[in-house]
């Protein structure tokens, strides 16, 4: 006898599937416990060490001498150091003449990339390979693009100065061979961000403002930059902390030199740790540099609530 069709068949909730089979109260705590445990470790214990240890006068090629209380010693120290001054002056000449290259470079790719052309895709390409080499890659390429005997820069500036020329033997001259390296290597990465952000133009306002007839300048100030100004602050804020995180370009280029001339505060923190073994000041060294990029993040998340309450106003 066929069953009625009015019979139903209970089917318990736990093997329908769906949102009720992990809907439990702390399940989700259950699967993110191991990933936020393996952070915590990985993170916050180094954070959290590294400024205990930066109270301390410590030596790790001693490691069975006990640390020495210094309470803020170190950091007293730092801040007397003029070689730590000397460092933080050649760090803020590296972010202001690489960024700003990078922003001048980076516009000029826009404005040839953004109309299409024939060959454009295989151009672009090209391009952007910089961005996709290894920094050590790109800083041993540039060393041999300065070698004053064979290098192409001394070749080309060798009849310009009537004698041999060495692109990295002065401090100037090697500061400006630091900055080109990075803007060659990073300037893409601005193209990109802004490309990215003239998508977001509305084609109508442009239209618009040819119809009323603005000019290419007026267009630009009152319709694509404002559209674009987040995008390029958050294009600024990126390469600005990782110039100021540079290490493997200089140490391939230059190694700090000549003398000290090109040393950044990251070459410092790493000859202070792993060459002169003074363990307690490199993390002081390392919490004051956390501390300024912490300072120019708060300074980039200012200038965005700034734009949002012109923006509403």
């Amino acid at each position: 006898m066929a069953p009625s069709r009015s019979a139903t068949m209970t089917v318990p909730r736990s093997a329908r599937g769906g949102i009720g089979t992990f809907a439990s109260p702390g399940l989700g705590w259950r699967f993110a416990a191991p990933a936020l445990v393996v952070m915590c470790l990985m993170n916050l214990v180094p954070i959290l060490w590294s400024i205990g240890m930066s109270f301390y006068r410590f030596r790790a090629d001693r490691p069975h001498t006990p640390p020495r209380f210094l309470g803020l010693g170190n950091y007293v120290e730092l801040m007397t150091d003029d070689g730590v001054w000397e460092k933080v002056t050649n760090t803020g000449q590296l972010i202001l003449g690489s960024v700003g290259l990078q922003l001048v470079v980076g516009v000029l790719l826009v404005w040839l990339f953004y109309r299409p052309f024939p060959g454009r895709r295989l151009i672009l390409m090209l391009v952007l390979t910089p961005m996709l080499l290894s920094t050590v890659a790109v800083g041993t390429f540039f060393n041999f693009f300065y070698d004053p005997t064979f290098g192409f820069v001394a070749w080309i500036m060798r009849p310009l100065v009537g004698h041999g020329f060495i692109p990295l033997g002065s401090p100037t001259s090697a500061m400006i061979s630091l900055v080109v390296a990075d803007a060659w290597m990073w300037s893409p990465f601005v193209m990109l961000m802004v490309m990215s952000g003239l998508s977001s133009v509305p084609k109508e306002m442009c239209e618009a403002a040819e119809v009323d007839r603005a000019g290419k300048w007026l267009r630009f100030r009152t319709v694509i930059f404002p559209s674009v100004r987040g995008v390029l602050l958050l294009a600024v804020l990126f390469r600005t902390i990782e110039s100021f995180n540079a290490f493997d370009l200089i140490s391939a280029i230059t190694n700090g030199g000549p003398g000290t001339s090109t040393e950044s505060l990251s070459t410092q923190i790493y000859g202070t740790a792993f060459v002169l073994f003074q363990t307690g000041r490199a993390a002081a060294l390392a919490n004051f540099s956390a501390f300024v990029i912490i300072v120019l993040v708060n300074l980039y998340f200012h200038a965005i609530r700034e734009r949002n309450r012109d923006q509403e106003a």
